[in-house]
């Protein structure tokens, strides 16, 4: 029989550092012999990545709200069925970069749709899949976008675009969303360096998988 995979997500606000740690995880798991998937929302599969450019698109700054949830949780129903759920069938550890919990906060609290709301949208496009384990990288909004500025490498998307008023609405509705799920959800404090960060949430992984 195979075993049961285990899906852990990264969340945070934007320049919190989730996509450089990851990666590092990523390559400590595969040299420790485990079968690993790395993935990220919205994208990880074609249609899911073509989706995404819609959404981030900064010539789309007319999207509504809704028409904005709604792409998400298209994007990510494509990504489970394809991608996520075969790999847990298959006994993988799934690392995900950002799932619905960034939808809750972004869309649900973000943009004032209501986190309930937005949660019963993506009810509908996820059924009972949910996180094992979801890491939140705990940084303030301003330090996140101050490090994206100094990122000449990183192109900015129409989120990072948004005012900073709206960054710390998003912060506020993941901090919402922790209270509701505190079994699920673990803080790191993401304003330490690479290094001290990558060792502090690779000892929350191991915990969730000894």
């Amino acid at each position: 029989m195979v075993q049961k995979g285990v899906f852990i997500t990264f969340e945070g606000p934007e320049g919190a550092g989730k996509t450089t740690v990851i990666a590092e995880l990523y390559k400590r798991l595969v040299s420790e012999g485990h079968n690993i998937i790395l993935t990220r929302e919205p994208g990880g599969i074609r249609i899911a990545e073509k989706i995404r450019d819609v959404i981030l698109d900064n010539n789309h700054l007319e999207m509504d709200a809704k028409t904005e949830a709604l792409l998400y949780a298209a994007a990510r129903r494509q990504h489970l069925a394809e991608k996520v759920m075969p790999a847990l069938r298959d006994g993988y550890i799934v690392l995900c970069d950002r799932f619905v919990d960034s939808s809750l906060a972004y869309q649900g609290h973000g943009r004032g749709l209501g986190i309930d709301e937005v949660l019963s949208i993506n009810e509908f496009a996820i059924g009972e899949t949910m996180p094992d384990l979801t890491i939140f990288f705990d940084i303030d909004p301003e330090v996140g976008l101050a490090r994206i500025a100094k990122n000449d490498e990183r192109e900015q998307n129409r989120l990072d675009r948004e005012s900073l008023d709206f960054h710390y609405k998003v912060y506020n509705g993941y901090q919402e969303i922790i209270r509701r799920y505190p079994n699920r959800i673990v803080k790191t404090d993401a304003s330490l360096s690479e290094l001290e960060v990558t060792e502090n949430v690779w000892k929350i992984i191991c915990n969730q998988l000894m």
